[in-house]
């Protein structure tokens, strides 16, 4: 079981951990925005003054959930290179097919960068760094793996297919899963197949 997926009040977790799970579940379901520094106090079984031992400002604590996210996305694409050693390709593959399950299931509110990048205009805020370190990340590991499975044009590739997914992500908010987001795994296949006649 993962933390998120733990009690929030469990005294077994250490306070900070608390507060970035109750973070976590408020922020995604309702807003950065939305949710106040004394309501992921209290749904964190604790205080405002632990939570500011902890984080110093609300815009440091929305930061660090961020990085946390971030950090969990590095652990898909660590998990799917162990699944697939030395087979770009298939990594490629496993990648579409995951996301394109997690973009199917419901409730979801899309990427909750992409969604934080919304709320938080300000280029000065501490998460936009994070924010915009991980989607470039992201693309550059697309990149990589293009470039790894023999494409001649890796950076056209990684881009149609980074585009695809922040429109499917953004689709599937706006109209649902009756909308072409909901192809995502199928378009995204189609696109690298019109790019095989293009490789080395």
């Amino acid at each position: 079981m993962s933390l998120s997926e733990k009690s929030t009040g469990n005294p077994d977790i250490p306070p900070r951990a608390r507060i970035l799970v109750a973070a976590k579940q408020l922020f995604y379901a309702r807003g950065i925005r939305a949710v106040s520094v004394d309501e992921i106090a209290a749904a964190a079984r604790t205080n405002k003054m632990t939570l500011y031992r902890h984080f110093q400002s609300k815009d440091l604590l929305i930061a660090e959930y961020l990085r946390t996210l971030a950090a969990e996305s590095d652990d898909v694409w660590n998990e799917i290179a162990r699944a697939h050693p030395g087979d770009p390709s298939a990594q490629l593959r496993a990648w579409v097919t995951l996301i394109g399950g997690h973009l199917g299931k419901s409730g979801g509110r899309g990427c909750a960068l992409a969604n934080a990048a919304i709320e938080l205009p300000d280029a000065d805020h501490p998460a936009r760094a994070v924010i915009e370190g991980h989607k470039t990340h992201q693309r550059d590991q697309l990149m990589r793996l293009c470039r790894e499975a023999g494409y001649r044009r890796p950076e056209r590739l990684a881009d149609e297919i980074f585009l695809l997914l922040e429109g499917a992500r953004v689709n599937l908010q706006s109209v649902g899963a009756g909308g072409p987001g909901a192809r995502f795994p199928e378009l995204i296949c189609a696109l690298m197949k019109s790019h095989a006649d293009d490789r080395f």
